[in-house]
């Protein structure tokens, strides 16, 4: 039996609200996704999302679909 998971990962507002944008930092990406692998999740899919924020900010998203055998 599977079980899954799904978790949007995103930055804080501060660089958005900053910078007018903002990006995922990739080694934060890294080791929220080693953290989960740790806890015996694999990445099943992953889809990026450009997120809107109080109308005129802008912020990257990712939406992860994990698995792990339960």
């Amino acid at each position: 039996m599977k079980q899954y998971k799904v978790v949007i990962y995103q930055e804080g507002m501060l660089g958005s609200l900053v910078l007018g944008s903002s990006k995922v930092d990739p080694v934060k990406f890294t080791d929220f996704l080693n953290m989960n692998a740790s806890q015996g999740w694999q990445v099943v899919t992953m889809e990026k999302d450009i997120r809107r924020m109080l109308l005129l900010w802008k912020r990257e998203a990712y939406v992860v679909i994990m698995e792990r055998d339960a």
